[in-house]
């Protein structure tokens, strides 16, 4: 009897977990659970390390990277929950035929369906349908002429896709930032020798200057968008591709920047600054926020076979990307042209100012959200690819043409390249061009004081508020003291006069 349950169980090429193997079941949690907590370990480690050496901002990168993975659990959590719920609705096989990322050969009838069912397969792609634990909910959905909502092999497919999305998007955004983070570096040469000849310089006498000899007007204006417009934003898409910032460059917005906001100790170092901001930005980037998960949805919702939905998208990021660079190097020309249009000779160095208004919208913040989507866009589009390629094959009709392929992939790398390389060291010095200065001007120590400083105050505040507030009441309960206090004296002197009265008569 044992053994015809255990084959009545094996029925559909499953075994039911009661009639498993201890040593299986064992094996197969012992080995789920080391490699989580080898994983957990390592994350630990990392953050010891990161906190040891004072890198607050990416230990705050590395909590939320965290939060992403537990969020990504969560999800795995409620489709493994609810995905009885979700086999038991039925719905009308007529709604399965439309909005279809590959198209049909033949139209499935239920007879059709019961075939492929039983065969372990779907249509006639030979693509595996379900993985046995669906068998009850699609013959309940059967019986009623209805097919599943989606099948065991859809949600255990959507299981993977999610994950390995959001392993993609952590390890390019990482990518990004470390390429990113060593061109930044490169910039510390140009930072140590313009401390070097503020040492060495001293008081050293301020010569008049014609405004066309500084190095940066040759570069960045020079006449170059002075009559066209045109011609500038050209100039400035072009420049994003080659030498998109050099040493007139630095040094400029250095100065421009310490001016505005650190005036008093021109020995500021400017270098150390945007290393600070750009690893506290990497929090931003690295997390997965509520419009990406949209856009995700909607990427689903419009793959449609014939739209080529997977082909056009790939253009977004790259198109973005282009505007960006585009974007932040016009400003650097905008900052050159208002000082040459301003000055026909500079005594001493040449200073630009800082301003919102030179970017879209009047916040520069909008940089980083743009490229936090271009980030998460092309991760998409490769973790797609992969997801694809591992799961149906190379040659899968969702795949599209093989013509697609190839170009998808070069604009994939090249999206990569560039904004490694070219656009992220950009955002990084350009967006310090504001009219405010971010937290990372200080050092850790330096900000942990001064929000303790804050918090102090606004504690004093809400003290002194309570106290006020009760030295208000103070003269109100005073008044009615003393009214109860002349109510009482009143009182007894009407007493002492009747008592008197009575005496008399």
């Amino acid at each position: 009897m044992a053994e015809e349950g255990a084959a009545a169980a094996a029925v559909g090429g499953e075994m039911k977990l009661e009639f498993t193997p201890t040593w299986i079941v064992a094996a197969v949690c012992s080995l789920m659970v080391v490699i989580s907590l080898v994983v957990e370990r390592l994350l630990h480690r990392l953050g010891k390390v990161l906190k040891r050496k004072n890198q607050k901002p990416l230990f705050d990168a590395l909590q939320k990277v965290k939060e992403e993975l537990m969020l990504l659990g969560f999800i795995s959590l409620l489709l493994t929950v609810f995905q009885g719920v979700i086999q038991g609705i039925c719905i009308p096989e007529g709604w399965t035929l439309h909005m279809l990322p590959c198209k049909k050969e033949e139209r499935i009838t239920k007879a059709h369906f019961q075939t492929a069912f039983s065969a372990g397969h779907f249509g006639g792609g030979g693509r595996r349908l379900l993985s046995g634990g669906g068998s009850g909910a699609d013959a309940h959905c059967l019986s009623k002429g209805k097919v599943p909502l989606l099948s065991l092999e859809a949600i255990h497919q959507l299981h993977i896709f999610i994950f390995v999305l959001a392993v993609t998007h952590v390890a390019f955004s990482a990518l990004t930032m470390l390429l990113g983070g060593a061109k930044i570096r490169q910039w510390k040469q140009w930072e140590d020798s313009i401390q070097k000849e503020i040492t060495g310089d001293g008081a050293a006498p301020r010569q008049v200057t014609h405004v066309s000899q500084f190095q940066f007007i040759r570069d960045r204006f020079n006449g170059i968008g002075a009559d066209s417009v045109f011609t500038s934003w050209l100039h400035s898409f072009v420049k994003q591709f080659y030498g998109s910032v050099n040493k007139s460059d630095y040094t400029t917005m250095r100065l421009g920047f310490i001016t505005t906001h650190c005036q008093g100790n021109p020995k500021f170092n400017f270098h150390k600054y945007m290393i600070r901001t750009l690893e506290a930005d990497f929090k931003k980037v690295v997390g997965i926020s509520w419009y990406l998960w949209a856009f995700v949805i909607i990427f689903l919702l419009l793959n449609i076979n014939g739209w080529h939905t997977y082909f056009w998208i790939t253009f977004i990021p790259l198109i973005l990307l282009l505007a960006v660079g585009t974007k932040l190097e016009h400003v650097i020309t905008q900052l050159a042209r208002e000082v040459a249009e301003k000055n026909s000779a500079i005594q001493g160095d040449l200073v630009v100012k800082p301003s919102d208004d030179h970017f879209w919208f009047h916040r520069p913040r909008i940089v980083l959200n743009l490229i936090h989507f271009i980030l998460f866009q092309n991760a998409f589009e490769l973790a797609f690819f992969f997801w694809i390629v591992t799961t149906y094959g190379f040659d899968s009709c969702i795949m599209d043409h093989f013509g697609f392929i190839i170009p998808r992939l070069v604009i994939g790398a090249m999206i990569q390249i560039l904004c490694s390389y070219s656009t992220l060291p950009l955002y990084a010095i350009v967006t310090q061009m504001g009219s405010y200065f971010k937290k990372g001007i200080f050092d850790e120590h330096v900000q942990e004081g001064i929000l303790d400083w804050a918090q102090k105050v606004k504690r004093r505040k809400d003290n002194g508020l309570v106290r006020s507030r009760q030295g208000q009441d103070e003269p109100s309960r005073k008044i009615e003291l003393q009214k109860l206090v002349q109510q009482k004296e009143s009182d007894l002197e009407e007493g002492r006069s009747a008592t008197t009265s009575a005496n008399v008569s």
